[in-house]
């Protein structure tokens, strides 16, 4: 199978939104396939009538679309393939590799108990075993109506087991990322690959839908090393070709652990409404496990270029929020202050326009272009807007520098100037008057921006003073500098 144009898949359950893990394995799929011209799938496992849900699984699809995770072909629903699973499953019984299993819970339980008191392996003892006559059972009509052979009570459903072969011995894989791996048969058992409503198993649903999308190449998370010899077995029970496998580090929290909900958001939906970039997003988590050299940024073409499973780490990748807010913030400095609104408006406040009713889109536009140089997010952004538009009143410590005459004096001339000519002053114009005033009066130029961004912003730190001048509006701007002088000269009398 190896020599075939790559197939890849990935396959997420709709019992919740995407987190940043599947969000991870699908990218690298993605990546694997884009890099070698191979083809990317997307398989739906909704086999858990209980848990799925229609709007994970739309939920699901958006997070794709939004990260640009398109797939190549129809996706694949599991639900919709029962019956081609049904199939395999007698398949397998009539060819002795797989038997029904009437054990009852109680009986499973109570087996259990006894390999932990003489410290045995908990292992599924065989009983139902088609060798072991001794507990033979056939199922009784679909009335119950007669008794199991050699039983007592009436069995109304079974478990199907895989019938692990005596023979199978140590069962080895090379894996893409971790090289070798060997695990003794001897700790495996008659796994059920089916329950006893009749929905399969995930290790047997997988290996049967897997052949079926003609999967070359299985990428996900090493929590499922443990499932791999299982799949390994039943893929040689039902005469499929093997898939090549390679099992990626886990993404961990602060704590070394698995990620988890106490870390970080772990929901690609959440990341969405915080006014995270997908771009950005996409570049963080390839960088989860995965590096070139030093380089931090990448371009997608640059990561299809790249891509390779040999440099995938082994080891666990810590999930960083710090890190990913610089990447955010570095994606954001570069993109187009329409595509920022646009995102802004879509996924984090459609009502930002009536929040800050002061702005209209093309002052947002401009304002989006001042705060990206000093936010990580397009929530931090909307945030200052916000504020920008009703800002509040500055503390006395931050005003008290400049409760001064001569800061009175400065900020009148400053209005009497712009007001003699009322027209759209462009920043190089304000900045130039800003400077011949404090010449003027043999002062510093932040004696005369400073209170001017207090006055306009409410706080000390904000962009540019002119440039925000401009961006909310000369009447409104003038008219906060005017309430600020107000402000200072009822201060000081």
């Amino acid at each position: 199978m190896s020599n075939q144009t790559p197939r890849v898949r990935f396959a997420p359950s709709p019992t919740g939104h995407l987190h940043v893990g599947g969000a991870r394995a699908a990218i690298f799929n993605w990546l694997f396939a884009r890099h070698l011209n191979g083809a990317f799938l997307l398989r739906i496992e909704d086999t858990d009538r209980e848990r799925s849900k229609p709007e994970y699984l739309q939920s699901i699809l958006a997070a794709l679309e939004w990260l640009g995770l398109a797939s190549d072909e129809p996706p694949v629903i599991q639900s919709e393939r029962l019956d081609e699973h049904k199939r395999l499953m007698q398949k397998l019984i009539d060819e002795g590799k797989a038997y029904k299993c009437y054990c009852s819970v109680q009986e499973l339980e109570s087996a259990k108990e006894q390999e932990i008191e003489t410290g045995s392996v908990l292992k599924y003892p065989g009983t139902c075993r088609p060798e072991n006559m001794g507990r033979k059972k056939e199922l009784a009509g679909p009335d119950c109506s007669s008794k199991p052979e050699g039983g007592d009570e009436c069995i109304e459903g079974y478990a199907i087991r895989f019938k692990l072969p005596f023979s199978s011995g140590p069962i080895s894989w090379d894996d893409l990322v971790h090289g070798t791996i060997t695990v003794d048969a001897d700790q495996l058992d008659d796994f059920i690959i089916a329950r006893s409503d009749g929905t399969p198993m995930y290790n047997f649903v997988v290996v049967a839908d897997d052949a079926y999308m003609n999967i070359s190449h299985i990428i996900r998370g090493e929590e499922h090393i443990s499932n791999t010899p299982k799949q390994i077995l039943l893929y040689q029970a039902l005469g499929f070709a093997m898939p090549r496998f390679a099992h990626i580090p886990l993404i961990l929290g602060p704590s070394g652990k698995k990620l988890s909900k106490r870390d970080n958001a772990v929901a690609v939906i959440d990341y969405q409404k915080e006014g995270y970039l997908p771009e950005a997003l996409f570049n963080y988590l390839v960088r989860l496990g995965w590096s070139h050299g030093d380089q931090e940024l990448f371009t997608r073409q640059e990561l299809i270029s790249l891509f390779a499973l040999s440099d995938v780490n082994k080891k666990g990748a810590i999930f960083d929020l710090v890190k990913l807010n610089w990447v955010n913030s570095q994606y954001m400095h570069a993109a187009d202050n329409a595509a920022l609104y646009a995102e802004l408006i879509k996924y984090v406040d459609s009502d930002l326009l009536q929040k800050a009713p002061l702005f209209k889109e093309p002052q947002l536009i401009e304002l989006i272009g001042l705060y990206k140089k000093r936010c990580h997010t397009l929530k931090e952004i909307r945030d200052e807007i916000v504020n920008l538009n009703e800002p509040g009143t500055p503390s006395p410590a931050e005003l008290q520098p400049f409760q001064t005459p001569e800061t009175i004096a400065l900020l009148e001339q400053f209005v009497a100037r712009v007001e003699s000519e009322p027209r759209q002053w462009p920043v190089v114009e304000l900045t130039t008057l800003g400077k011949k005033l404090v010449a003027s009066m043999n002062t510093k130029f932040p004696n005369l921006a400073q209170p001017i961004r207090i006055a306009l912003t409410g706080k000390t730190a904000a962009p540019g003073v002119f440039e925000l001048f401009n961006a909310i509006g000369t009447q409104e701007s003038l008219k906060r500098i005017k309430q600020c002088i107000e402000h200072l000269s009822r201060t000081i009398e």
